[in-house]
């Protein structure tokens, strides 16, 4: 397992967050669609576990060079209306950033 950061922004209200999550060693070598499911399952499952959260993926980029995944999408939940998202998802830096 390898340790992955996520960085979410909410396009409605301009705020953010950063997550980390753990995944498969070459997650970033699969299509960006299967990084992002792994990130929401890590939503869902996690940070939401008492209402389910789904999503609609509008894009999503695989940059294998830079080894970061931008994607774009509206985060549905049953309370709220739908909330357009940005995330990035890459590697999870070591805390000296090095």
């Amino acid at each position: 397992m390898a340790s992955y950061t996520a960085r979410m922004m909410d396009a409605v209200t301009g705020g953010e967050g950063r997550y980390d999550f753990e995944g498969p060693d070459e997650l970033l070598a699969r299509t960006p669609v299967r990084v992002v499911r792994a990130f929401m399952e890590h939503v869902d499952r996690d940070l939401f576990p008492r209402v389910h959260i789904d999503y609609e993926l509008n894009a999503a980029y695989n940059d294998r060079t830079r080894r970061v995944v931008t994607a774009m999408g509206t985060l549905i939940h049953d309370d709220d209306p739908p909330t357009p998202f940005l995330v990035m998802i890459g590697p999870k830096e070591p805390p000296n950033g090095g």
